[in-house]
């Protein structure tokens, strides 16, 4: 065993060689980005009566992971519960999470050595005719039975192997940010499109009924008309209006029909397998969620879009190591050692024993300016990722600026329209009680017939856009989700 013995002075020298790398390239901290202590836009008032916009702390849990039950619709639950189980994008921003994780395990082998065998057995003779060879050692043929055992380890000196590793372990974690970021975007999308179809079924509701009215004054008119009470002129006035809302209640039906489709497909199902009864929105009690509130600073803590967006930041600055390591030389140890006989029969013993070992070291002399320029790529890389971090952070906050302030003003503009709902339809009550004692023309109705379904329209509009505002400004706060969800790779 003596030769075991003499492999211990290379490799001792190695391990201390190994021991005295160090790291080249900047060490990441990460980037300032744009910040107010507070969010400008004030929240509705029914958020301050219901202390619901409050600023939570990371240890709260009142927005939940599954944000949507707030709004307590049974339905909207049910359907939300099949996304993560049948949603296709859902799987495939799985599967690249799936396929990023395992590279880790790809880039890290590289921290250990990496031995191989490759055992053959060949018989050579030597042709008596090879060019300076002479012919009286040529011989009739020789048998080679080889058995090597072979070690490849390169020796990472200045942490290029190290931060091969890092990069593609955060590049993991932004896959998995951006997976959360999915999940969200989908179930949101699905709200969105239910509170659109909820608002689609209140609008044909409303104008079934509008149809129903407009056909008994259609009747009304031509009883009048026929017994020399109203002009004609009044009679075909009243079918106009009438056929304007079939046209109106055909119209909102194609969009009902699309936003229907477009959950059957969030949901993993053929849309000619999927149909969802009509819901109309109730205007009268209608279900606001509270949505916790939220500073600034902790959003850079709550957005998944965000977290992917700093964690692709922080591959960028690992990629600047690599490409300063290539300047530096690399140093390797390869070893081989094994049984090589002449025959089956010395094959195995003690005397065919080899061995080989030693370290490798190799420097790149002059490449032309090649390395330079992948170290300038990798800093404009970089600062690419740096702008987009920073951005993506300015974007979140003016998406929950925006829905805070659309929240704040629908409330105010939904308490207006119920009133200027009311006023018109007293007009027209009053117009029609004036045209029956002959006082009106029939074109008064008509005028507060068009102002009366107009504004009983725009209820129903606020009501869901202020659902749907809700969402988005759910889904802007991040919807439950933080960065200690992210998995520690």
């Amino acid at each position: 065993m003596r030769w075991i013995h003499n492999l211990a002075p290379p490799v001792a020298s190695c391990a201390l060689v190994l021991l005295s790398g160090c790291m080249v390239g900047p060490n990441y901290s990460r980037p300032s980005v744009p910040m107010a202590p507070a969010f400008k836009e004030a929240p509705p008032a029914s958020f301050k009566e219901a202390d619901g916009w409050k600023v939570i702390q990371p240890s709260d849990a009142q927005l939940k992971g599954d944000w949507w039950e707030l709004f307590g619709d049974p339905q909207l639950n049910a359907l939300e519960a099949k996304v993560d189980g049948a949603n296709q994008t859902l799987k495939m921003a799985d599967a690249n999470f799936r396929a990023a994780r395992a590279n880790i395990g790809y880039y890290r082998a590289a921290e250990a050595p990496t031995i191989g065998v490759a055992p053959s057995i060949s018989g050579v003779r030597d042709s008596a005719n090879q060019p300076y060879l002479s012919k009286t050692i040529v011989n009739n043929g020789e048998g080679n039975f080889t058995f090597p055992l072979e070690l490849d380890y390169e020796i990472d000196l200045w942490g290029r192997i190290h931060r091969q590793v890092t990069a593609v372990r955060e590049k993991a974690q932004a896959s998995a940010a951006d997976l959360a970021n999915t999940r969200l975007s989908l179930h949101a999308e699905l709200a969105i499109d239910y509170m659109e179809v909820r608002g689609a079924d209140a609008q044909l509701q409303l104008l079934n009924d509008t149809v129903k009215a407009y056909t008994e004054s259609v009747s009304l008119t031509s009883d009048r008309y026929e017994g020399g009470v109203a002009p004609l002129s009044d009679l075909t006035q009243a079918r106009t209006q009438l056929d304007t809302a079939r046209v109106l209640e055909t119209d909102i039906a194609v969009a009902r029909a699309q936003y229907e489709h477009a959950i059957a497909i969030l949901i993993g199902v053929p849309p000619a397998e999927f149909t969802m009864p009509p819901t109309p929105l109730n205007l009268n009690s209608p279900k606001m969620p509270d949505v916790p509130g939220s500073l600034p600073s902790q959003l850079l803590e709550r957005r998944p879009d965000i977290a992917a967006s700093e964690r692709q930041m922080a591959a960028a600055n690992e990629q600047i190591g690599i490409a300063q390591a290539a300047f530096y030389p690399t140093l390797g140890l390869s070893a081989v050692a094994g049984l090589q006989g002449t025959s089956a029969l010395n094959w195995f013993s003690w005397p065919s024993r080899f061995w080989a070992v030693g370290p490798t070291f190799k420097e790149t002399l002059f490449d032309a300016g090649r390395r330079r320029a992948v170290k300038t790529v990798a800093s404009a890389n970089y600062d690419a990722a740096v702008a987009n971090y920073r951005q993506t952070t300015l974007t979140a906050f003016q998406q929950v600026e925006d829905n805070l302030a659309a929240l704040r003003i629908l409330e105010v503009e939904a308490q207006q329209q119920h009133e200027s709902t009311d006023s018109a339809e007293q007009s027209l009550d009053l117009s029609q009680t004036r045209y029956e004692g002959g006082a009106d023309t029939y074109l008064q109705v008509i005028t507060w017939q068009t102002a009366a379904l107009s504004n009983e329209r725009n209820d129903i509009d606020i009501m869901r856009r202020r659902m749907e505002a809700s969402v988005v400004l759910i889904k802007a706060v991040g919807g439950g989700w933080n960065t200690t969800q992210l998995p520690r790779l």
